[in-house]
């Protein structure tokens, strides 16, 4: 449900409605009794960063893309199992769509089995019905993403609030350099291992990570495409998994075809500011005249019709 009934006055107030969320009755019926027009113009943020639980009564399925859409019957990620530890509890990130919580699921149990992991530190995965995020990422909206954290689980049950102040240990020292002090076979080991998984469309690491692995790997180096260099990720990794059976209006991805067939060539020079990717000249940017005002906040009516039934339901 959202946590508060007050909250939601707030943004009707802020969306220039005129219908009061009514405190007296559950929050999701109040914004299902709301007309359209009144809906579309919540702050879409907002109104799923409120929600606490997921669907109850609808099928698992992913709406939309993995950076504009939801999420219906949104499964959690034990926070505690036998091969891993969630962090950051507090942000309730921790559900995803059954199949992506099975891949973390496996994913930890066969690194601690087979490449020498302790336990995984899992991040973020999607919000109980996924949707946009109060802050933090454009994507995850639809229960296929997750993060998997460079730093290795300790052996002992993390508290709640060591969970939340865990510091974040990069294993780059900068845009173009590995920090072999930090970076072990084990983290190449286990960034394979997620991209040999069938289910797996992309992984995205910082630059200097994809030029590691690049140089480490050795016979079937098809793997490679799937990871892909993207600033940002140079203490934790990202896994985004294909859309599964059944969810007939999720939008995959593209698959990974870079020119080389692993993806060690111009893109990653490209990456590593050692090489352009595309024109060979970039023209500088002109100085706009007057500030550019920010976009105006993404509303309901941005996303797949659906999420509209996804967020009302009780």
């Amino acid at each position: 449900m959202i946590r508060h009934a007050l909250f939601a006055v707030v943004l009707l107030a802020a969306a220039g409605a005129g219908t009061a969320w009514a405190q007296s009755a559950s929050d999701a019926r109040a914004l299902a009794a709301l007309s359209d027009k009144e809906l579309m113009k919540l702050p879409a943020k907002k109104v799923f960063g409120s929600v606490e639980e997921p669907t109850e009564n609808m099928k698992s399925r992913a709406i939309g893309f993995y950076s504009r859409g939801c999420m219906s019957g949104g499964k959690a990620l034990p926070v505690d199992g036998p091969a891993w530890q969630a962090i950051h509890l507090s942000r309730n990130r921790y559900w995803g769509q059954p199949q992506m919580v099975a891949l973390v699921e496996r994913l930890a149990t066969e690194a601690k089995a087979e490449d020498g992991w302790n336990g995984l530190l899992v991040g973020d995965l999607s919000q109980p019905r996924g949707g946009p995020m109060p802050s933090g990422h454009a994507s995850h909206q639809v229960g296929l993403d997750a993060d998997i954290w460079l730093t290795e689980m300790p052996d002992r049950k993390l508290s709640r609030k060591e969970r939340e102040e865990i510091p974040r240990i990069s294993v780059v020292k900068d845009r173009k350099t590995i920090d072999k002090s930090v970076w072990t076979e084990k983290h190449a080991r286990l960034i394979k291992r997620a991209a040999s998984y069938p289910a797996v469309a992309r992984i995205f690491v910082h630059p200097p990570i994809k030029a590691e692995l690049c140089k480490w790997a050795t016979g079937d180096r098809s793997w490679l495409a799937k990871v892909r260099p993207y600033y940002g990720h140079n203490y934790h990794f990202h896994i985004r998994i294909r859309c599964p059976d059944g969810s007939t209006n999720c939008k995959d991805q593209p698959e990974a075809r870079p020119e080389d067939g692993t993806g060690c060539g111009k893109e990653l020079a490209y990456w590593l500011g050692n090489a352009p990717w595309g024109s060979e000249k970039k023209q500088p940017e002109k100085k706009p005249a007057k500030p550019v005002k920010p976009p105006p906040p993404l509303t309901l009516a941005a996303l797949p019709a659906e999420c509209r039934a996804v967020v009302t339901a009780e």
